[in-house]
């Protein structure tokens, strides 16, 4: 292979052209918006005046695809996270804090421990856990979930199932979580360490990928949308741009690496998840970094609108998953609530309200239910030299950065073959 076109520089495209570049192969990214990323992005914002990141994201340390891909690309020491696998929790109505503290090795002995799991809770409720192992394709997580007590399920699966698919526990399918619990809590803790950003998610994923990409060879392309795909005898001819067309060689390759709404525009006769599940996140710059020394950087919350806090500096984030109704609601209101719980959380004054940020990702992921799970493409096409990366893609995996980034290796992989 010659040369390698990408659509879309998000980390399913940036992931993609690491592992094409790897084998010798320059790519050229061509990314609609003025910067790489993504949904996985970062900004200066005018009214905290500061860094912030489009969305919250809560990595583990078993997601070997994405520390796979900072490795290669020189950034692994810009995720950060607690030594050991620890998860604090507030219960926001109650005032109730606990720590789930997986064990290491793969005999999860630790649910026997009450210290080491939600209040509440027995090992029965992590046990029924199990049925997310064997759930069928049209299993929804309530549907595998049936049996578990009220106490676990609101303290220890829902705030899990609810970050990972974006979905609530009734609708959400079940067959997603077999892999993230076998890469993950099943392998103990040393695959289930919480880590973030060190920085921001640019400086992370984006910044060292794009600097590790251009000294060889392949080129972003940052402002260029592609408005179609000119195809003959089964393969793709050349990129439609505003103003240009670029021709595609014999021996060259098409990732298509958009959401999955413009995928279904460019590329004929696929099938896609369809729909899109909001994500809200809120962040407030605080007159001081908080004292976070007894919990960490990350705080499961439950009982309120928030789910998850996440500390960097003096910048506190909110996460609020599955967030359809709170999408629609006014952003000073969210902004006034959600602060009331971050004040809580982190036992400091909750007047007067901070500087916020409140940033609705519409279509954050697609709406993981069991029947669009079963419409997720795989990375081939009909088309010989175009394929599909994307965490809409049938990874096996939830729509997550570790989806995203494993699509752009199987993409990368799928492209190569050809060539072979």
């Amino acid at each position: 292979m010659n040369r390698a076109h990408i659509i879309g520089a998000g980390l399913a495209g940036l992931s993609c052209a690491v592992r094409l570049a790897e084998a010798g192969v320059p790519a050229v990214l061509y990314e609609q918006a003025a910067r790489a990323g993504g949904r996985c992005r970062s900004f200066h914002d005018a009214a905290l005046d500061c860094v912030i990141d489009n969305g919250n994201h809560l990595l583990l340390s078993g997601n070997r695809s994405a520390l796979g891909f900072l490795e290669t690309v020189g950034a692994r020491d810009r995720l950060v996270g607690p030594e050991e696998a620890r998860f604090p929790f507030l219960d926001l109505a109650t005032g109730e804090r606990w720590t789930v503290a997986p064990n290491r090795g793969p005999l999860p002995w630790w649910v026997l421990s009450p210290s080491r799991r939600a209040p509440g809770t027995g090992l029965g409720d992590h046990l029924a856990g199990l049925k997310l192992l064997t759930a069928g394709p049209g299993a929804t997580v309530g549907d595998a979930l049936s049996g578990v007590g009220p106490a676990a399920l609101a303290r220890f699966w829902e705030p899990l199932i609810v970050a990972v698919l974006n979905m609530p526990v009734e609708t959400g399918a079940a067959r997603l979580m077999r892999p993230v619990l076998l890469e993950t809590f099943a392998k103990g803790a040393d695959a289930c360490r919480p880590l973030i950003a060190r920085d921001s998610l640019s400086d992370s994923f984006v910044d060292p990928a794009l600097a590790w990409l251009e000294a060889r060879g392949t080129t972003l392309r940052p402002g260029t949308r592609v408005m179609g795909l000119d195809t003959a005898g089964g393969r793709v001819r050349a990129l439609r741009l505003a103003r240009e067309e670029i021709a595609v060689g014999p021996d060259e390759a098409v990732i298509v690496a958009v959401p999955a709404w413009l995928a279904d525009s460019l590329v004929p006769g696929i099938e896609t998840p369809g729909g899109g599940e909001p994500i809200v996140n809120v962040h407030y710059r605080l007159s001081s970094p908080p004292d976070i020394s007894g919990g960490g950087p990350v705080l499961g919350l439950v009982g309120g609108l928030a789910q998850w806090l996440f500390v960097r500096g003096d910048v506190a984030s909110v996460t609020i998953s599955a967030a359809a109704e709170t999408a629609d609601r006014p952003a000073d209101a969210i902004a006034g609530e959600v602060w009331r719980e971050v004040a809580q959380a982190l036992s400091i004054a909750s007047e007067p309200v901070p500087r916020w940020r409140v940033v609705k990702e519409r279509r954050a992921t697609f709406g993981q239910t069991p029947e669009a799970v079963s419409r997720r493409p795989q990375c081939r096409t009909t088309l010989d030299n175009a394929f599909l990366a994307g965490d809409w893609t049938d990874t096996g995996l939830p729509a997550t950065i570790e989806s995203a980034i494993r699509s752009g290796e199987v993409a990368a992989h799928a492209a190569l073959d050809r060539r072979a």
